[in-house]
């Protein structure tokens, strides 16, 4: 007789009380009696929940799952495509024709060489937050800003749409955003981004969207393709340095051990990701019958991915609930992995080192303004994980 499977229920709607920072304990409990468990989705269609570290990589690595919004077996009607560009969503060859022509735009080095303007940035906005304290809302001040001006520079935003541009993303990604702002909101973005695109078509500047104009991408396909960057590379970067902030003055040895030897930013970088794991979850639907975890997934099945369990696997990480930014264990699927790992991994790294070293360096007496509890956090019901607002305080 083989062994009981264990069966998830419904996904936890909200963290345990002063527990920011880990999974919901109903997730935590899922992994612990295996990296694999049955779970029903909303719809009422049966699925798979799956938590482990090395059955999520290996499913991301499969393609035998697919990423297709419209195969998504969740409700009991059929999803419609993603939008052209949306590639997200997609799988290959439409996968690639899309990703493709933005490799480039992202590497690495290229990143690096924008470390000097993300350095300027970042000084504007903690020159600002000086002026104006000794106290403010990091969230507003810090973390927010730095990334949108990033990737509207990137992308050829105009200066004066920003603040519009940033508020209708932070509508339509913050969990909490009703049915009809939540269109309205995802309506003003969408044609705000054909208006840009083509502006840029008419007159090209110094900017990756005004790049690709060049390519044979249509103008509905440059819209979704720019509806992907700004949401992820405001969204994910936004929360990663406001709840990372919020991580390191929780764990003040961790925080004294940054600022006594700033060497240690890197590894600080990936351990806080890992340790927060802002993407919290995505979802594949198996094309035909695989065997995951000694479990048949049959063909149709659509299976939750459960990243921050993933990265909190105690099989994986020693110690995964603790946070140790000299932790030399990397591999962390913050990311992701396969060919959806994320594209802008490299620009969200550079801008974190930067931020992280520059708002510590700036203001060594940092600390919260309310107690920790008083904090909010985004809802569960939010795809990235994060702050609602982090005030702080500091001497003058």
């Amino acid at each position: 007789m083989g062994e009981t499977v264990h069966t998830v229920t419904t996904l936890p709607t909200e963290r345990r009380s002063g527990c920011p920072f880990d999974p919901p304990p109903e997730l935590i409990d899922a992994r612990r009696r295996g990296p694999i468990s049955r779970y029903t989705h909303p719809g009422g269609k049966p699925g798979w929940l799956i938590t482990g570290y090395d059955l999520v990589r290996s499913v991301l690595a499969d393609p035998r799952f697919s990423s297709r919004k419209d195969l998504l077996n969740v409700v009991d009607f059929e999803l419609p495509a993603a939008p052209p560009g949306e590639f997200l969503l997609m799988d290959e060859p439409q996968h690639g024709r899309y990703r493709k022509p933005l490799v480039g735009k992202f590497t690495a080095r290229r990143m690096r060489l924008l470390t000097e303007r993300i350095e300027r940035i970042t000084a504007d906005c903690l020159d600002a937050m000086e002026r104006s304290g000794p106290s403010a809302d990091l969230v507003t001040a810090f973390a927010k800003p730095i990334p949108t001006i990033i990737i509207c520079e990137l992308l050829g935003v105009p200066y004066g749409d920003r603040d519009r541009f940033q508020e209708q993303i932070d509508a339509f990604m913050n969990g909490e955003t009703g049915d009809e702002d939540l269109m309205a909101a995802y309506t003003a973005t969408q044609d705000y981004l054909a208006q840009l695109v083509a502006a840029k078509r008419a007159n090209p500047t110094d900017d990756v969207l005004s790049e690709l104009t060049d390519s044979d991408l249509t103008d509905e396909e440059l819209q979704g393709i720019s509806l992907i960057l700004l949401a992820a590379g405001f969204d994910t970067t936004a929360n990663m340095l406001a709840l990372g902030a919020f991580a390191l003055l929780r764990n003040p040895e961790q925080l004294a051990a940054l600022r006594a030897d700033p060497t240690l930013t890197d590894q600080a970088v990936e351990e806080l990701l890992r340790y927060l794991s802002v993407a919290k979850s995505f979802m594949r639907t198996a094309l035909e019958d695989v065997v995951v975890g000694g479990q048949t997934i049959e063909a149709g099945t659509t299976v939750v991915l459960s990243y921050n369990t993933a990265n909190r696997d105690f099989e994986r990480f020693g110690d995964p609930h603790l946070l140790d930014l000299r932790r030399e264990s990397g591999g962390h699927l913050a990311f992701g992995h396969g060919i959806h790992l994320c594209l802008g991994a490299q620009l969200a790294r550079v801008e974190m080192r930067v931020a992280f070293s520059a708002l510590l360096q700036r203001f060594p007496t940092l600390r919260l303004a309310v107690p920790a509890e008083d904090v909010a956090v985004r809802p569960e019901s939010a795809d990235i994980h994060g702050v609602k607002s982090l005030p702080v305080t500091w001497d003058v």
